[in-house]
């Protein structure tokens, strides 16, 4: 009879121990692919104030470099502010194709502090009209943004 008193009470302190891992916390996530990568705490008591994240502003989040011959690279540096109440952390930058290639900083950029992404875009095998988008995921809300190259590739006759 111990026994069972014994394991059913300590069952009953794990059970309830285990109910409240999150102590408090509510995750703000905005939805992309790689959500699961960023964590956005927000207190659990009040609604999500996504004024106390960082924030990505950009000068310019599209880029159009004109008309360029196939197999040129065309470089372009965006530039951005942290506009947001907390150092800004980009975790990665991924671009839609192998050609374009971005570069940006590991350290964190404090609010109201600024940094950039580099991107190259190899336009060999490329013709015609292009866009190539520069996904950016970061502790921002949304948790992605995006910037763009575009412009016109001309056919190198060989």
């Amino acid at each position: 009879m111990k026994n069972s008193l014994f394991l059913l009470l300590i069952l009953a302190f794990a059970w309830t121990a285990c109910q409240n891992d999150s102590a408090g916390v509510q995750e703000t996530r905005g939805g992309g692919p790689n959500s699961e990568l960023i964590r956005n705490p927000a207190t659990a008591n009040m609604p999500t104030d996504t004024n106390l994240l960082a924030r990505i502003t950009f000068e310019q989040a599209e880029f159009d470099f004109g008309t360029v011959n196939e197999g040129d690279v065309v470089e372009h540096t965006f530039k951005f502010t942290n506009t947001g109440k907390v150092p800004l952390t980009i975790l990665k930058c991924r671009s839609t194709c192998g050609c374009t290639v971005p570069e940006w900083p590991e350290a964190p950029i404090p609010p109201g502090g600024t940094g950039s992404i580099r991107a190259k875009f190899n336009t060999e095998g490329k013709t015609n009209e292009q866009q190539k988008s520069i996904t950016v995921t970061a502790n921002t809300y949304p948790n992605e943004s995006k910037v763009v190259l575009k412009g016109v590739v001309k056919a190198v006759k060989k």
